[in-house]
C-alpha cells in the first residue's frame, strides 16, 4: 500500500454530477470546475494532486454498456501507462456501479495501481447530498494508501470491486460486500490473454433467472438469438426443473455448440455446489459451470472479460472456476 501522489479522476457521468433538466436530472460536464471551487471553501480539502478527464459520451449509468467499460479501460490503461498517473478515481452512478466495478477488476488484472469508484445517491449541490462526502472520502483513501485492483467507496465503506452489490434503492449506504466462503483454488500466474494489457470484445451475454414456470421454449429462443453465453440464476445451492427434460436438452444442445453456460445461485448469501442436490447434478451434466458463491455482477463481468479476450468455451470455463482477484472468496 502506497499514498497516490498523481491521481486521475475519471468522470464517466452518473447522480454526482448530473443538473436539473426540464427532462429531469442527467449528466453534465463541467464537474472539475465544480470540485476546485466546492475544495477551495474547505479547510480541510484533500491535498493530493490530481486531474480531470471525463468520458465521452457523459451517461446516466443506467445507460451503461459492455463499450463502456471497454472505454473506461482504455482510458484507465492509458492514464497509467501513457500520462504516468499512478491511482485512478472513477466517478460513476450508483445503478450500474457495482457491475463496472466487477468488469473493471477482470479488464484490469495486473495493473499495478489502485482503482477506485464512487458516486452519490444525490448530486452535488443538493440539499443534504452524499456526493461531497463520497467523493472526499474517497480521495483520502488514495491519500492514505490503497492496494493496487479495483475497489468500490461508498458511505464511508471501502468495498471490494467483484464482491460489492447494490443492496439499496434509496438509502445512502446503498452498497454492501456480500459475504462468501472461499469455494475454489486461486489461480497462479495471470495468462497475458487476461491481463490488463490484452484488449476485449464486447460479448453477447444473457441472465435469466429460474423460477417456477420457465419453460424449455424461453431457453430456446434466447439461446437461439445468438448468446454466446448464459448465466442462470438457480434457485439455492444450484438447483433448477430438473425432471424438465425438454430444458435439459436446449441447454445440452447449446453447450454442444459452443455456448458458454454457468450458474449461480440467487440467494444473496451461499454457494452453487451442484453435488448436494440430485437436481443440481442434473444441471451440470447439461453443461452448466458453477459460479460458486460470485455475484451475478462478478459472474456476468467475468464472462465479459473471458469470452471477450477470445478465449474457446473450454478454456473459459477452466479459468471460471478458479478465483482470479477475490470474487471467489
Amino acid at each position: 500500500m502506497r499514498a497516490v501522489k498523481n491521481l486521475l479522476v475519471l468522470y464517466t457521468g452518473g447522480t454526482i454530477g448530473m443538473l436539473e433538466t426540464p427532462e429531469g436530472l442527467a449528466p453534465a460536464g463541467g464537474f472539475e470546475a465544480r470540485m476546485r471551487e466546492h475544495f477551495a471553501h474547505m479547510t480541510d480539502a484533500p491535498q493530493l494532486r490530481w486531474t480531470l478527464q471525463e468520458l465521452d459520451p457523459l451517461l446516466d449509468s443506467a445507460n451503461m454498456q459492455q463499450h463502456n467499460w471497454l472505454a473506461m479501460r482504455d482510458a484507465i490503461v492509458a492514464a497509467v501507462e501513457v500520462a504516468g498517473h499512478d491511482g485512478v478515481l472513477v466517478l460513476h452512478g450508483t445503478d450500474s456501479m457495482a457491475y463496472s466495478a466487477a468488469a473493471l477488476s477482470f479488464l484490469l488484472l495486473g495493473l499495478p495501481v489502485p482503482v477506485l469508484l464512487t458516486g452519490s445517491m444525490l448530486p452535488a449541490g443538493a440539499a443534504d447530498s452524499d456526493a461531497w462526502g463520497n467523493l472526499c472520502g474517497a480521495l483520502r483513501q488514495f491519500e492514505q494508501g490503497l492496494e493496487d485492483g479495483v475497489q468500490l467507496f461508498f458511505h464511508g465503506q471501502l468495498l471490494h470491486g467483484s464482491r460489492a452489490t447494490k443492496l439499496r434503492s434509496e438509502a445512502f449506504d446503498a452498497f454492501v460486500a456480500l459475504p462468501r466462503h472461499r469455494d475454489s483454488e486461486r489461480a497462479g500466474a495471470i495468462p497475458a490473454e487476461l491481463g490488463y494489457k490484452h484488449p476485449r470484445q464486447p460479448v453477447n451475454l444473457a441472465v435469466v433467472p429460474v423460477f417456477p414456470g420457465l419453460q424449455a421454449s424461453h431457453l430456446q429462443a434466447l439461446l437461439g438469438s445468438g448468446v454466446q453465453g448464459l448465466l442462470l440464476e438457480c434457485y439455492g445451492s444450484g438447483t433448477g426443473p430438473s425432471d424438465d427434460q425438454a430444458l435439459l436438452d436446449v441447454l445440452s444442445a447449446a453447450r454442444q455448440r459452443g455456448v458458454m453456460l454457468a450458474a449461480i445461485s440467487q440467494c444473496p448469501e451461499g454457494s452453487v455446489v451442484f453435488d448436494t442436490y440430485a437436481a443440481g447434478n442434473r444441471l451440470r451434466g447439461a453443461g452448466l459451470v458453477s459460479g460458486g458463491g460470485m455475484t451475478r455482477e462478478a459472474a456476468l463481468a467475468k464472462m465479459v472479460a473471458l469470452l471477450g479476450a477470445g478465449l474457446d468455451v473450454d478454456t473459459a470455463e477452466r479459468w471460471f472456476a478458479l478465483d482470479l482477484c477475490g470474487e471467489r472468496a
